[in-house]
């Protein structure tokens, strides 16, 4: 059997999938362009998603800020932007094809149920496993119903046992999503479609074939893998680089106003600094403390194999010197 032609590879498509829950961060500025100059310096295709999904935490006016400064900073994309609350269809489709394989079950857990069935506090962003308490306990959504007088969602049934997988930034690595989350949402009790299947799906619409995000999005990965082989649907080359801290070593929040896009931007401060100091923290060579650059102009240099490993530390200096910064 021959290889394909290089022609008849598929072109490689990229997203940025901005949440407006909050104004972006320097630290969503680093990953998103990131993101970009990997997909456009193999030619690749860039497609923009807001997913906005999460009701009670989406903020008006947020899409609209997050497509403004991914502008600001030079930032392009294939086509309108998909608003992800828009593919009720699909994911109602999803659902019910794993339904209808027994993947799933239907759950009436409430928040404060898992928080009490807990045998021990979780530390930090830890996700609480879930117990099994539903598995196997109704036999349909309207006997879930019916039994509890609760709207049920419905869980993924999840394999036991480790799932090895390759990232192409961090390579190997291992996680047992039964010991460590059990089984996932994949439709919340309000009838929402939960992230990770979500996520999954609208990848699979779209063609993306490679993600890239942040560090911390890594556990995420083997749930996603998991909806993907329940659905026959490709997975993406994924690539988790380093997130953005503090000076204190912490994870940057949306609410850091000060660290805030639209706040450096309502500034005045010039968005060629910010991509130059990206650019520097990805090692993309011929950019010195002091330049200015465009997006664009790093494209043809950029390599992730260049990226360092270790987080970037944001320190006061750093920052005063960004926001300071005017055309």
């Amino acid at each position: 059997m021959t290889a394909p032609d290089a022609a008849e590879a598929p072109r490689a498509t990229g997203r940025l999938a901005p949440s407006p829950t909050g104004l972006l961060h320097l630290g969503h500025a680093r990953s998103f362009l990131l993101a970009w100059w990997h997909a456009r310096a193999r030619g690749g295709r860039v497609l923009m998603r807001l997913e906005d999904l999460d009701g009670p935490r989406v903020r008006p006016g947020m899409s609209d800020a997050a497509l403004r400064d991914l502008e600001w900073l030079g930032l392009d994309w294939d086509g309108a932007p998909l608003l992800q609350s828009t593919g009720r269809e699909r994911f109602a489709a999803a659902v019910a094809r794993l339904g209808a394989a027994g993947l799933t079950y239907p759950c009436t857990c409430t928040r404060g149920d898992l928080r009490a069935a807990m045998s021990a506090p979780q530390q930090g962003d830890q996700e609480p496993r879930y117990p099994g308490t539903c598995r196997g306990r109704f036999a349909t959504l309207e006997a879930a119903a019916a039994a509890t007088g609760r709207e049920p969602g419905l869980r993924l049934r999840v394999p036991e046992g480790p799932i090895a997988l390759v990232d192409g930034f961090v390579g190997p690595f291992c996680h047992d999503v039964a010991a460590e989350v059990g089984d996932f949402l994949v439709c919340r009790r309000d009838g929402t479609p939960a992230y990770q299947l979500a996520v999954v799906v609208d990848d699979a619409a779209t063609g993306v074939t490679e993600v890239v995000r942040g560090a911390d999005l890594l556990p995420s990965t083997p749930r996603q893998w998991l909806l993907q082989r329940a659905l026959g649907l490709p997975s993406p080359a994924w690539f988790h680089v380093p997130l953005v801290v503090d000076a204190a070593g912490r994870r940057l929040a949306k609410r850091a106003d000060d660290l805030g896009l639209a706040t450096l931007r309502a500034g005045g401060t010039d968005p060629r600094a910010i991509v130059a100091w990206a650019a520097r923290s990805a090692r993309i060579p011929g950019v010195q403390a002091g330049d200015r650059v465009t997006a664009a102009d790093c494209v043809a240099r950029f390599s992730m194999a260049a990226v360092p490993h270790a987080p970037v530390r944001l320190d006061p200096v750093t920052v005063a010197a960004l926001a300071g910064a005017r055309r």
